[in-house]
């Protein structure tokens, strides 16, 4: 369990305790080999942890391991984050770093010109990754292979979990794929936001409103591309994206016809069959890669969708329509 955060004596005492349930820590230094200091801080540690709970003067019984390891991977999950929030805010250091150039490198426009379609990919996967605050896209694109999706969807998906906020916009014509429109619909159904347009030329992403990345030429994307980091260069990006989006329609939860759909999303293929298969929706979650609150969400929409009064009679008509 060191991969949870708890030290060896941490762990033998808690699998002490899950084996015998309601005991004195009194002698259990002698059974475990451990020093009787070691397992008073262990004990003091679990029960902080809220993975060993006290039951009476002097005796503990320990957490259902299922709630454990639920407990101890959130808790792993907040001290990534937090980590992650500590690296990035170190950003503020460019502009006492930069002070240090010489003045003719320091005022040099911040352009890179990015040739090789990899490098792009994975700089865009780094932007994405490091996001803190919002991402902007005008996207031309009218499908997304399944391979295009399965790369974005962690991606997008840690985004939102980290309360990254998404805007996109992209042609109405990549309504007419249901695949597109599936994942669309399971990004809104995460937060973001969606608009489409009649007509999608541009191809724009911009990072936390500082950094963009925009075609060295729109007509022939092979070319290259430029990530931009001057400020005024930026700005005028992000004009041309809020034009865009004001001028766009918001994206249709449903079939433009008024009618409902008739197959789950994805996403919501996927939360069937874990709702089927496991017993908690915490844990499905998990699996999932989303938040409970999310997956809850999903449930109650299948349920509309396959009108089921309750899990159980949702399962059963999945199975008669074959979704299962």
């Amino acid at each position: 369990m060191s991969g949870l955060g708890l030290s060896a004596p941490e762990e033998a005492v808690y699998r002490h305790f899950l084996r015998n349930p309601d005991t004195s820590v009194d002698e259990i230094h002698t059974l475990l080999g451990l020093d009787q200091r070691e397992v008073g801080e262990s004990v003091h540690r679990l029960c902080a942890l809220g993975v060993l709970n006290r039951t009476g003067p002097g005796a503990f019984a320990a957490a259902d391991p299922e709630t454990t390891v639920e407990r101890l991977t959130d808790l792993c999950l907040r001290e990534l984050h937090r980590e992650l929030a500590r690296v990035t805010q170190a950003r503020h250091l460019v502009a006492e770093l930069r002070q240090e150039q010489p003045q003719e490198a320091a005022s040099a426009p911040r352009i890179e010109r990015l040739a090789d379609v990899e490098r792009i990919r994975d700089r865009i996967d780094d932007l994405a990754f490091f996001a803190r605050e919002e991402i902007l896209s005008v996207e031309p694109y009218v499908e997304l292979t399944p391979e295009n999706i399965a790369h974005a969807r962690p991606l997008d998906q840690r985004c939102l979990r980290r309360g990254v906020r998404i805007r996109s916009v992209l042609p109405c014509t990549a309504l007419d794929h249901p695949p597109t429109v599936g994942y669309l619909r399971e990004l809104a159904s995460q937060g973001a936001q969606i608009r489409v347009a009649q007509t999608v030329t541009e191809r724009i992403l911009v990072y936390d409103r500082s950094i963009a990345l925009v075609p060295v030429d729109p007509e022939d994307t092979a070319r290259g591309a430029l990530l931009v980091r001057e400020d005024g260069l930026v700005a005028n990006v992000l004009a041309l994206f809020e034009k865009i989006w004001s001028e766009a329609e918001p994206f249709p939860p449903y079939d433009e016809d008024g009618g409902g759909r008739d197959q789950p999303t994805e996403l919501e293929q996927r939360v069937l069959e874990s709702m089927c298969r496991v017993s908690k929706d915490e844990i499905g979650a998990r699996e999932l890669g989303i938040s409970v609150r999310t997956y809850r969400r999903h449930v109650a929409d299948l349920m509309q969708l396959l009108g089921a009064a309750g899990r159980p009679q949702a399962a059963l008509l999945a199975r008669e329509r074959g979704w299962i």
